[in-house]
């Protein structure tokens, strides 16, 4: 295919049009493989999901997941799958193909009761007849209170599973091969490089029974752990690090795993952010010991900043004046308001729960003691409950069953999920090449973005001397890195007293697919954190493009006004002081178009001044409190600057 000028020069300036090296990689080799034909030497980005739920998990049942392992990596790399409701015969109503394959996934079924969900769907195993068992079968969400009860708040096996728990971890060890076994079958080792599987799962904990606390694991290779360590036997976020220091990095050879937090947003009063060793509400306020900090900053290298559950980067309050923090937030602090139970009394998103609090909550952390345990690159993902990653589209919604009550199965009619729920994100790492060691090596050195699910391309540096003409360079990412660091790394101390740190970024907007082109960029945004006299600050500063009149006609979705295929800056800090603890990230808006919600509104015809048109299951459709119009975004990874002298970086070593 013939590339024009204009791609080609976009191309260079993203660093994507290098030649391949050799055999030779700047990270380490674990696995046996072809060497990738496409391996970029400045980087890629690469598209993927790592919060996939499939029928192996608890609540597939409830949402009527029949979806498999195999069948989730066959939709993320473009093929059709089916999905609920199904006719008495068992067949698909609907069913869902992505767009846009994706180039990387990882699936996250929980990790509890994955025996019990197997015994309670095979008639062959001890325990599928008792009464439990048939209540998850035939009562839906009602027969899903007790595993839930039981497992996650009480953190006891059910009385099937035998002394300790023994039948129901036995089984769980076979599911865990077949997760095991799928990622294998989906991951391309050929030279294509098309497709890369992770294996992982979802160590699922709450505190005060809705409480979310909730991270999924992530390993490197196909060199995992025998058993997928629940929260039934590791109970604190710190007992499932001790845990993987024992079954991966010291059990095992080339093992390797990071834990990703997610749905901080619904954490209560920021409970995710506090101690890893709470197991209870009353130890929230807990010291943090070395010991802790040390495990939670090895394996915790990465948060998930947005998923289909809402955004978690910041909330509206005190000085987080930026009304861009408005952005899909779920109007309710736990997960009883998600699944519409009544575990807990249902109260507004508090601000502490918010990575950009907990960001700033690391500095002081590290002002105290030396480290930082807080120290998070970002993704976003899905969570969908469909075994449908990559599934983002405001306009091809289909929901993602991801909490309580199956809001699809009565699809059609009606909107196919609650209303404050949103398609979910896609989780970006810029990679030599489609592999997982490249990948892995991405995320340990926090290399990554998260976007609200289109796909912008978003580079970022800091450094001590860019020069202001960077934007023009056709080396713009080769001197990024020559000069500083990338997005997830460390900023030395300044060449001098007088040096402030400079920030060179460039992002294109998402490029689209035939007959859909992406949306143009509005502005490029860069928010900074730092301590100032033992307190916290932050302020978000534009650094390229602004208002530009863009709007959204509503009725139709058509969008009108102008915006930017690239926006490109050179930015030097004003307010910098070289004694003050700070981080500086991205956040690239998009102009604004129609929700997911108004897509199907808007179709259906529905005129909220004309209550003949408000049909069955469009009720939302006139909810006031969900606006019409969304703003896509995508947010990079922070930059770093202390003044103590630097350390050995942990991107060394990936």
């Amino acid at each position: 295919m013939k590339i024009s000028t204009t791609a080609r020069v976009a191309l260079v300036a993203f660093g994507l049009a290098q030649p391949a090296l050799g055999s030779e990689r700047p990270y380490r080799i674990t696995e046996v493989r072809e060497t990738c034909s496409n391996y970029q030497p400045l980087k890629q980005p690469l598209f993927g999901d790592t919060h996939i739920h499939t029928r192996l998990s608890m609540d597939a049942s409830v949402q009527d997941t029949r979806n498999t392992p195999d069948d989730a990596y066959r939709f993320a790399r473009g093929e059709r799958i089916g999905l609920q409701p199904y006719d008495a015969e068992g067949k698909a109503i609907r069913s869902a193909k992505l767009r846009r394959p994706l180039d990387w996934t990882a699936l996250s079924d929980h990790a509890e009761m994955l025996g019990e969900v197997r015994i309670c769907s095979d008639e062959t195993l001890d325990g599928y007849d008792s009464d439990i068992c048939w209540n998850k079968r035939y009562l839906g969400p009602r027969g899903l209170g007790g595993f839930l009860i039981r497992t996650m708040v009480a953190h006891q096996r059910l009385e099937f599973c035998g002394e300790q728990g023994a039948h129901c971890r036995d089984v769980a060890k076979t599911v865990w091969q077949e997760v095991q076994d799928a990622a294998e079958r989906a991951y391309d080792r050929s030279s294509a490089c098309t497709f890369t599987s992770l294996i992982g799962y979802e160590w699922t904990a709450a505190v005060g029974g809705a409480f979310n606390l909730h991270r999924n694991v992530l390993f490197r290779n196909d060199q995992v752990p025998d058993y997928a360590l629940s929260s039934v036997e590791a109970v604190s976020a710190f007992d499932l690090f001790q845990g993987l220091e024992r079954d991966c990095s010291q059990g095992k050879p080339d093992c390797e795993a990071i834990v990703v937090p997610h749905n901080s947003n619904i954490s209560g009063p920021g409970l995710m952010f506090e101690t890893a060793r709470l197991v209870s509400q009353d130890q929230a306020n807990f010291p943090v010991d070395p010991e802790e900090a040390r495990l939670r900053k090895r394996y915790e290298s990465v948060i998930e900043i947005m998923q289909h559950k809402g955004d978690s980067e910041c909330l509206l309050s005190g000085d987080t004046t930026d009304e861009a923090c408005g952005f899909e937030k779920v109007p309710y602090d736990n997960m009883s308001g998600a699944a519409r139970f009544d575990l807990v009394a249902n109260q507004p998103p508090k601000r502490a729960a918010f990575v950009r609090e907990a960001l700033k909550k690391g500095l002081l952390l590290e002002e105290e003691s030396g480290v930082n345990p807080l120290k998070y690159g970002f993704i976003a993902s899905t969570d969908t409950h469909l075994g449908t990653p990559g599934l983002v589209a405001e306009n091809d919604a289909k929901g993602q069953g991801g909490a309580g009550p199956n809001m699809a199965a009565g699809i059609p009619p009606g909107l196919p999920d609650n209303i404050e729920f949103n398609p979910g994100g896609l989780a970006v790492v810029w990679a030599e090449e489609n592999s997982r060691d490249s990948i892995f090596s991405a995320l340990i050195r926090r290399e990554t973005y998260g976007t609200s699910g289109t796909r912008p391309v978003v580079r970022f540096f800091g450094g001590w001397e860019y020069p202001s003409d960077l934007c023009e360079s056709d080396s713009f990412v080769e001197r990024g890195y020559e000069g500083g660091v990338p997005m997830g790394g460390d900023l030395q101390r300044p060449p001098s007293e007088t040096s402030a740190p400079r920030f060179a970024v460039l992002a294109a907007q998402d490029p689209g697919i035939p007959n859909q082109p992406g949306t143009p960029l509005q502005r490029v945004q860069i928010v900074k954190g730092w301590v100032e006299d033992g307190k916290s600050r932050e302020r978000v500063y534009d650094v390229a493009g602004g208002e530009n009149g863009a709007r959204v006609d509503t009725r139709t979705c058509e969008t009108s006004g102008g915006g930017a295929r690239q926006l490109c800056s050179v930015w030097t800090d004003p307010d910098f002081e070289p004694h003050q603890r700070s981080f500086y990230y991205v956040r690239v808006l998009e102009n604004p178009t129609c929700r997911w919600h108004q897509h199907l509104c808007s179709q259906a015809a529905v005129d909220c001044s004309k209550p003949e048109t408000v049909t069955r299951g469009f009720e939302s459709c006139c909810n006031e409190r969900f606006p019409k119009t969304v703003q896509e975004r995508a947010w990079t990874s922070p930059i770093w600057y202390s003044p103590d002298e630097p350390t050995k970086s942990s991107a060394s070593a990936n």
